[in-house]
């Protein structure tokens, strides 16, 4: 094999064997092709990585484990991740969807957690075509069927739509989990003379290599990659998370790592460089399904269910006997060494024998060329529209709300089981999801964003409008941020106005996590998202955590009642650029959001959370996707009461009132005795009263007048 086979450039195969003093031999090159693919050693993006902060009051473990880990109080943190698995499931939509969610629960029992709560952020292209509805269902069902039968809850997510996801649809998955703080484990904490072992299921040839295929684009004929999709058995993994709890609780393990992408090379050559110690691993102690494996193909097999354990000797026979009482295997194959050489023996040979730190995440930099796209300035323009005659209005809302992006997406979420484990307080189809942390005395409320259409057009007001609204949501609801984890989904970075996508976006975002003071704990890199049939949008993925306090109501949407007061927090103006309303008219992707302002958005979450905390309104949603007039209308179908409104003759109504998005604005219902505290609150800031809730009717003076039935059959698609 000769290094392009193997997947290196010319100058990192030089760098290879100038750090070996030699040339590698076949199993090295194979391990190394694997190990510095994009997807394993982000050799593009640590560099960019550098500019999010990651330090907090409430951060435990940031990024460089399987996933942060927050404190929750009480002696107990919250373990949390999102990850991509994109290209799999373009191949395999069933299979790629349900190991994507089948590996970030792993990742998450890898620190010791019990996992808890998972969403998924869903890319597809058009609905109306055959092959994304195709796509589509595989997808949600590998999500549903997986995540159901593990038993953990699938309490929210994200589905997009949009021509760019055609042929590389995105799929995004995000799990949380309970650690208690005693319990807490590493995948750094091996140490000489321990013993290594492998649990769960046999190694097979499902998967090889698949963390270089995520680092390539899609070919023409993708279904040829269909044996590199691994396969998935959630009832082995339920099996598996119970066993591996057990071990912690007893105290077994030393260390722990998911076996992931690139199987036994990543998760112990990881294990042992970033330990600082040395290994060696008998690939003919290693439990196989298939006879005639190579070192090579041992070692980059990416079978579902494993995890590589870190035991003491006198420990190893416990083991043993815990697992066997899960009906999993377990299987000593290593041992590790004070000399720092990570080795491979086979039938009496060695195989493999390299420095740690070089396969385990050394690869060199990319210091990719970057540069503006040349029509720059021109996605910045905002395109002229026709404005609608006033009878149109109620037309426009009604096709807005029936916009994929928009409309209710029961039909995927009712596929989750979301209420399993019984702690989950608001699931999928709200701003935020809420589960109990009863350990904790605690509610933790999750947020998923994604804006790839602002992301696009202004990168970096759009990476940083995209953590705002995460965030925003949370203050909202009364929860104080903790942390957050990001997916970057990007296209190649070897196109330079693509790289500068990824930059500006990445900045955007870092500076809104400095505002809101909301680190970035951990996340994952997906970058080669295109095809023959194009580039993905600039797709970065944002979960933000925060948590509130058993005693504390959150405020959640939905809740107001007939005679509540209505009201506009925030500028009654926001901006058309890349919104619902102009992409629903078939107007070009152009136009930008409101620039980013980290003390505005700053002070907006601390009022928003003042206002949640004291409780001081009986109903709260953001202004995002569709603007002020679908905030409205899904704050009525939600609630189950109409409103009549008026906004004052000096606020025009044209597009940007009723469409505009981007900025830190919400509306919120308050009981007529709480609105002096209410506005109190809210003094110095752009605040109207706009309405009160009553009726079976959305009236706002005489430009909107539709009823509530009109508004929930567009809503569900009923018309």
């Amino acid at each position: 094999m000769d290094f392009k086979k193997a997947g290196l450039s010319a100058k990192e195969y030089e760098a290879l064997v100038q750090e070996l003093g030699r040339d590698p031999n076949e199993t090295e090159l194979q391990l190394f092709g694997v190990m510095w693919s994009e997807h394993c050693s982000y050799k593009s993006t640590r560099s960019l990585l550098k500019l999010f902060p990651t330090e907090g009051p409430a951060v435990l473990q940031g990024p460089g484990e399987n996933a942060g880990v927050v404190d929750l109080g009480q002696g107990i943190g919250l373990a949390f991740k999102v990850e991509s698995h994109n290209h799999p499931s373009a191949v395999e939509p069933y299979q790629g969807a349900a190991t994507g969610v089948g590996g970030i629960i792993r990742d998450i029992l890898a620190m010791g957690a019990r996992p808890v709560a998972s969403m998924d952020g869903l890319f597809f292209g058009s609905p109306e075509s055959p092959r994304v509805r195709r796509l589509q269902d595989g997808i949600v069902r590998g999500v549903g069927g997986y995540g159901n039968a593990v038993g953990v809850p699938t309490v929210g997510g994200k589905t997009v739509y949009d021509p760019s996801y055609a042929e590389n649809p995105l799929v995004n998955a995000f799990c949380a989990g309970v650690v208690s703080l005693d319990k807490m484990v590493s995948s750094q904490t091996a140490r000489p003379g321990q013993k290594v072992l492998l649990l769960g299921s046999r190694t097979g040839r499902d998967g090889i290599a698949g963390a270089a295929f995520a680092s390539v684009e899609l070919s023409e004929d993708s279904q040829s990659s269909r044996p590199q999709i691994q396969i998935g058995d959630p009832f082995a993994e339920k099996l598996l998370i119970e066993c591996c709890l057990e071990l912690l609780e007893e105290g077994l393990v030393a260390a722990m790592q998911d076996m992931g992408a690139a199987g036994v090379v990543s998760s112990s050559s990881e294990v042992a460089a970033k330990s600082g110690v040395g290994m060696v691993i008998d690939m003919d102690r290693i439990p196989l399904r298939e006879a005639g494996m190579t070192p090579g193909e041992i070692a980059l097999s990416e079978s579902q269910e494993r995890m590589l354990l870190v035991v003491d000797p006198d420990m190893v026979n416990e083991v043993e006997r815990r697992a066997r009482r899960w009906g999993l295997e377990c299987a000593p194959i290593g041992v590790i060494t004070e000399e720092r050489r990570y080795i491979y023996t086979s039938q009496g040979s060695v195989v493999v024998d390299l420095p740690p730190e070089l396969i385990g995440g050394n690869a060199p930099i990319i210091p990719w060329e970057s540069r503006p796209p040349h029509d720059g300035e021109e996605r910045k323009k905002i395109p002229p529209t026709v404005r609608p005659s006033p009878e149109g209005w109620n037309d426009e809302l009604l096709a807005l709300l029936r916009d994929p992006n928009l409309r209710c997406q029961e039909a995927i979420f009712q596929q989750y089981d979301s209420m399993v484990q019984t702690n989950t307080l608001a699931g999928p189809g709200g701003d935020v999801s809420l589960i109990r942390v009863p350990q904790a005395k605690a509610q933790v409320a999750f947020s998923m964003e994604a804006d790839p259409w602002k992301c696009f057009t202004d990168p970096f007001n759009g990476g940083a409008e995209t953590v705002a609204r995460s965030v925003r949501a949370l203050s909202v609801c009364g929860a104080t941020p903790l942390g957050l984890t990001n997916c970057l989904n990007f296209p190649s970075p070897e196109k330079p106005d693509q790289f500068w996508e990824l930059q500006e976006v990445i900045r955007g975002m870092a500076e809104a996590c400095r505002a809101l003071a909301c680190p970035v704990v951990s996340g994952n890199v997906s970058l080669y998202n295109e095809s023959p049939a194009g580039r993905i949008l600039p797709t970065p993925v944002v979960v933000a955590v925060g948590s509130l306090s058993d005693h504390d109501a959150p405020l959640i949407g939905g809740q107001g009642r007939a005679g509540d007061r209505v009201f506009l927090v925030g500028s009654p103006r926001a901006s058309l650029g890349a919104s619902r309303y102009l992409l629903r008219r078939g107007a070009p992707l152009r136009g930008t959001p409101p620039p980013f302002s980290g003390a505005w958005e700053a002070d907006f979450s601390r009022r928003a959370r003042a206002v949640a905390l004291g409780r001081h309104a009986r109903s709260g949603r953001i202004i995002s996707g569709g603007g002020l007039a679908v905030a409205l209308a899904k704050e009525l179908l939600a609630s189950e009461v109409g409103a009549l409104l008026s906004l004052p003759l000096d606020w025009r109504w044209d597009e940007e009132i009723l469409f505009g998005e981007g900025g830190p604005r919400a509306i919120y219902a308050v009981a007529s005795e709480g609105v002096a505290a209410f506005r109190r609150l809210w003094e110095g800031w752009p605040l109207e009263e706009i309405g009160v809730l009553g009726g079976s009717r959305l009236r706002v003076d005489d430009v909107l007048n539709l009823s509530c039935d009109d508004l929930t059959a567009a809503w569900k698609g009923a018309n």
